[in-house]
């Protein structure tokens, strides 16, 4: 028994530790607090091809307070199969671009209380596929982002294109590793937008239930951000009962 534990150790918990690990590494940091962001999840079946994605995260520049952005995501899922999923819907983020103690310069002037409002339009394809016991997935998303800087009184329009490979492996019927890897490419100006690695421990609290707590290490062209994420997913089946 106790052999069977060490090796269970060697397997999972190890490699989850080295992730963390390697991930922390220190590089040119964008500021000194470790921030965190608060996530809600969930796919509301309606029917037997369609359901509804629902969204919504509080992201902080430190843990609960000083707030950064909101994020509110919706949209119609087609399942092909129970492996292909495609999505088309909208995206309402507000972000506050600055410090607690920061403020954005706007020419030779200080803006405070400078805002971005984005209205995004977004189309995505998901594809999964299982190797053993590990479960592999495949996201791939095309935005339309229409921006709104009230700080600076402009607007603009941007087009991204993001793909996401995440991996869960499965530790028991409750508790299960999840990670994954995701970039952004802008599709004018410079390419490279930022790139986002994440690690987490996930509960299945029920079969439609799930809570994830995990580390995000966010890299963009000139800084890098450290966030605690937690998670909540709830995929209910609002589908009449026959």
């Amino acid at each position: 028994m106790k052999i069977n534990s060490i090796l269970f150790m060697k397997k999972t918990l190890l490699p989850f530790a080295l992730f963390f690990t390697i991930a922390t590494i220190a590089q040119e940091v964008g500021d000194d607090q470790l921030g965190s962001w608060h996530m809600y999840f969930g796919t509301n079946k309606i029917s037997d091809k369609y359901s509804i994605h629902t969204e919504g995260q509080l992201r902080y520049y430190e843990q609960a307070k000083n707030f950064n952005q909101l994020l509110l995501r919706t949209g119609l899922n087609y399942h092909i199969n129970p492996d292909a999923i495609v999505t088309a819907g909208y995206a309402y983020i507000s972000t506050d671009p600055t410090f607690e103690d920061f403020r954005i310069l706007g020419g030779d002037a200080l803006v405070e209380d400078s805002n971005i409002k984005e209205h995004r339009i977004f189309q995505q394809l998901i594809l999964k596929n299982k190797v053993g016991q590990f479960g592999f997935e495949h996201r791939y998303r095309l935005e339309q982002r229409f921006i709104n800087d009230e700080g600076f009184g402009g607007k603009d329009t941007q087009h991204r294109a993001r793909y996401r490979l995440q991996v869960t492996l499965p530790l028991t019927d409750i508790f299960f590793l999840n990670f994954y890897d995701e970039i952004f490419l802008n599709l004018q100006d410079r390419v490279y937008g930022q790139n986002r690695l994440y690690g987490a421990l996930g509960v299945n609290v029920t079969d439609n239930l799930s809570v994830q707590a995990g580390y995000l290490k966010n890299h963009f062209p000139t800084a890098n951000f450290d966030r605690l994420q937690i998670g909540v997913f709830y995929n209910p089946d609002l589908r009449k009962k026959k």
